[in-house]
């Protein structure tokens, strides 16, 4: 069982930055791949981001590639999303999960998901 909290979301104007955490329990952070999703009101959930185990494979939606950043400290049992040059249509609940073992965007792939962390972007 894996438990994770989102922070670090909020109000920004349009071209700011915002950093997302995802604090995970468990001893073995390190052994699974997280991702990043985002939902908008009325719309499906999205695929943001996903990072391996051990830091060194990223992959972005096109969306957000160029502007956002996912990291990862396994030390700290956290995973980032560093999110810069901010759109109104960023606007979303944006929720951290673990990865399954398919290297995938979907999220019937994720196996343990956060509650969210609202971030709104004003234009």
């Amino acid at each position: 069982q894996v438990q994770l909290v989102e922070s670090g979301g909020g109000l920004v104007q349009a071209g700011g930055s915002l950093r997302l955490s995802c604090a995970a329990s468990g001893r073995t952070f390190g052994s699974y791949d997280m991702g990043w999703f985002r939902q908008a009101p009325g719309k499906e959930r999205e695929f943001v981001a996903r990072i391996s185990g051990s830091g060194g494979m990223t992959t972005y939606a096109d969306s957000v590639e160029g502007r956002f950043t996912v990291s990862r400290d396994n030390a700290k049992n956290t995973v980032y999303l560093q999110m810069n040059s901010l759109k109104p249509e960023d606007t979303a609940l944006y929720y951290c999960a673990v990865g399954g073992l398919s290297w995938s965007p979907a999220p019937y792939d994720y196996d343990y998901w956060g509650q969210g962390t609202q971030v709104t972007v004003s234009s």
